[in-house]
């Protein structure tokens, strides 16, 4: 089996395929589709997908393993909005621990998002050990202790942490979602960026809360970091990204507005004053 395969009774040579093909592996044959510049194909499954007669199928993106979404219904523009401003960073959990079952929900949305170039390339570690977790907020203090700049700016988060017993790196969060990556993958900070975007966004439908652990991430992002022995990091990989995850110990009942939209349209002549 080549690359793709066309059911010449079910194509109506279109052409989608071909026009949404990203790379331009695809062009248009006397009989349909035809994968000219395989070496170019980057697996993204949007031949297939497109294709409104399921009339291609493409070996690494096989048809049999793509999910119908015709007659969903879509959000509409105020159900969208509301739903992507509604979205808080949590940092009260309720001590309650989450059910392994939806936190493999929640990563199994996130490898969904999109990457560049469709290298994906990410995965995922999650930590529940409270002993694990509370070392890793102490590792995060130290390394800012340790540092001029940043524990004079950051002083009053090491006082909470050292003087008050708070947490405020991982926020007393029952579980953390990492990232990792191999370390020569360029795309990886980005990739895990996109992907953990998604989780989050998915999260509320769960009943769960998140927040970006950017603390931790200060200590745990590098090829030196300390916390890559602390979470059992493969010798070949990376940290590139980090969330907290829990049960909202509060809810939201408003939507937080935000400083005023700065935009503008390009015009190729510029004017001066």
């Amino acid at each position: 089996m080549g690359l793709i395969t066309v059911d010449q009774e079910e194509c109506i040579q279109c052409a989608i395929c071909v026009e949404e093909c990203p790379t331009r592996a695809l062009t248009m044959g006397e009989y349909g589709p035809e994968a000219t510049a395989a070496a170019a194909c980057m697996e993204c499954g949007h031949c297939v997908a497109v294709c409104p007669n399921e009339a291609i199928d493409h070996s690494l993106t096989p048809l049999a393993g793509q999910i119908s979404i015709t007659g969903y219904d879509k959000l509409n523009e105020a159900e969208a909005e509301r739903f992507l401003r509604s979205r808080r960073s949590i940092r009260s959990y309720r001590k309650t621990a989450v059910p392994r079952e939806k936190l493999l929900q929640l990563v199994e949305i996130a490898r969904f998002a999109p990457t560049g170039g469709n290298t994906q390339g990410i995965s995922y570690v999650i930590v529940e050990d409270k002993e694990t977790l509370r070392k890793a907020s102490e590792m995060t203090i130290q390394k800012l202790e340790n540092d001029p700049v940043l524990g004079a700016r950051y002083s009053s988060i090491v006082d909470a942490f050292r003087n008050q017993g708070t947490d405020v790196i991982l926020r007393d969060a029952p579980s953390l979602i990492l990232t990792t990556a191999a370390k020569d993958f360029k795309n990886g900070r980005e990739n895990s960026i996109f992907s953990l975007t998604y989780l989050e966004l998915f999260a509320p439908s769960l009943g769960l809360g998140s927040c970006w652990a950017g603390g931790l991430e200060f200590c745990a992002l590098g090829e030196d970091s300390p916390m890559l022995e602390l979470f059992h990091i493969p010798e070949d990989k990376v940290i590139t990204g980090a969330v907290m995850v829990g049960y909202p110990k509060y809810q939201y009942h408003r939507l937080v507005d935000r400083n005023p939209l700065d935009v503008a349209f390009f015009s190729p002549e510029k004017i001066t004053v």
